[in-house]
């Protein structure tokens, strides 16, 4: 995946973390194909079973490389979840130095409330595809985006929504917490999972477009 940064941004430290960041990410997920590659040229996957039906070691696998490439899947795994939260902190420095980790904020909820008021939208919805991620997380067409995971509007120095493109992409299979603002339910939580495979292009399955009141 292809990987930019806003111009100003483009020779800060924080810019360059996380480009280290994603070039470990794609290391990892190279390894990790590969590995799978290992168990696919055996026709076997993470759970078929490595003996036969008398229990004696299949003759027709090579069972020391799948027990091998398992493991290092395994690993390879934990090792990608790490990263991924590391990128998501690393992005949240580069869009938003000033803001606080969502964790710190949770534990501060009595106080939080004055800046979650201030929250201003900063992106529409345009439409969102049956069954995608978007629809079944409750987005609806014309929501207004206050917050997207650790991004907010000062997050954005141009309309352009290019740190929310690559803030989704960081997060593939994991939970993102956004907050719209909708004409006739008020201000709403909602938990995204970005994924793949759902049947329709994208990872949230929506179109979302830069707001201006």
């Amino acid at each position: 995946m292809g990987f930019t940064l806003p111009p100003r941004m483009n020779n800060s430290a924080s810019a360059d973390q996380v480009r280290s960041l994603m070039a470990r990410k794609d290391a990892i997920e190279a390894e990790m194909e590969a590995q799978f590659s290992i168990l696919q040229s055996n026709s076997v996957n993470m759970d078929t079973p490595l003996v036969d039906p008398e229990g004696f070691p299949r003759a027709d696998i090579d069972i020391w490389a799948i027990r091998h490439a398992r493991v290092r899947i395994i690993e390879l795994r934990n090792d990608h979840k790490a990263l991924m939260d590391k990128i998501m902190l690393a992005l949240q420095e580069v869009y938003d130095p000033g803001q606080q980790p969502q964790e710190a904020s949770a534990t501060n909820s009595g106080t939080d409330n004055d800046s979650d008021n201030a929250l201003q939208p900063f992106a529409r919805v345009d439409g969102v595809a049956p069954g995608s991620p978007a629809a079944t997380a409750g987005l609806l067409r014309e929501d207004l985006v206050l917050s997207f995971g650790p991004l907010t509007k000062s997050s954005f120095a141009t309309s352009s929504l290019q740190p929310l493109a690559e803030f989704v992409a960081a997060q593939e299979n994991q939970e993102v917490v956004i907050e719209v603002l909708r004409p006739d339910d008020g201000r709403l939580r909602l938990t995204f999972i970005p994924r793949r495979g759902w049947g329709g292009r994208g990872l949230l399955g929506c179109h979302i477009v830069p707001y201006t009141a």
